[in-house]
């Protein structure tokens, strides 16, 4: 796999704050892989940064050739928009759209033509098991069948890089468990890189390689290599609980 995001050596300093928020930090994110940031601190300050929505105090990120920290706002605004997708904790869909409406705003926003949007929508929308949901309004649908109607909005536009933050947060565990495996297929389908910050260790357990903050720092990187996702969420569970262990 060839790299997608090069971070070399990030840094970012709060005002009035006695640590940086992130504290030299540098590592790779490969194209296709399913990454996933835990930790008590550092993995919002991160995201933000790698999203561009913050900037950092000093240090490199790379994606697509592009320095991203040097774009000026109305730079980021539009790498965001060509190059991003974001699936929140709360599902932000407009409840005035229908589900096909909603995944499909993205590409409306693009111009795309209806045949195009027409197809790129089904294909989402049956990655995401919500195919025969296209034609209800959110109020008509359950938590996890809303998030996964924002997973679909967000990957639609085929971006190169997905932002989860705390996606499964607000649902039930069978909801998340559903939001979970239609990632994993559409990461494993589409090639669809996702970069997901969870607390959750049986939500970190569907990635393919965990990275672990603490004040700023990865201080660990657990990797699942071909592992069943259960050995793999048993080693999430034994590396927090080592972390509990030294505060």
């Amino acid at each position: 796999m060839s790299t997608l995001l090069e971070v070399k050596d990030i840094t970012k300093i709060y005002p009035n704050q006695p640590k940086p928020g992130l504290d030299h930090v540098s590592f790779e994110v490969m194209q296709g892989e399913f990454l996933g940031i835990m930790g008590a601190s550092g993995s919002t300050t991160f995201l933000n940064v790698l999203s561009t929505i913050d900037i950092p105090t000093s240090g490199s990120i790379r994606m697509g050739g592009k320095k991203i920290q040097e774009l000026s706002q109305t730079q980021a605004a539009d790498f965001r928009k060509n190059n991003l997708g974001f699936i929140f904790q709360e599902y932000f869909l407009l409840d005035s759209l229908t589900v096909q409406e909603n995944i499909a705003v993205p590409l409306t926003l693009l111009h795309e033509s209806a045949k195009t949007i027409d197809k790129k929508v089904m294909e989402l929308a049956e990655l995401f098991g919500i195919a025969s949901q296209l034609k209800k309004y959110p109020s008509e649908l359950s938590g996890g069948q809303r998030q996964r109607v924002a997973g679909g909005r967000a990957m639609v536009k085929r971006s190169p890089l997905i932002f989860a933050d705390e996606p499964t947060g607000a649902l039930d565990s069978s909801s998340a468990t559903e939001l979970l495996f239609a990632l994993s297929e559409v990461n494993q389908a589409l090639g669809t890189t996702i970069l997901m910050v969870t607390h959750d260790p049986y939500a970190a357990s569907y990635t393919d390689r965990i990275l672990y903050f603490k004040d700023g720092h990865i201080i660990s990187e657990l990797k699942r290599c071909n592992r069943e996702r259960r050995e793999f969420y048993e080693e999430i569970m034994q590396e927090a609980a080592r972390q509990d262990e030294k505060r």
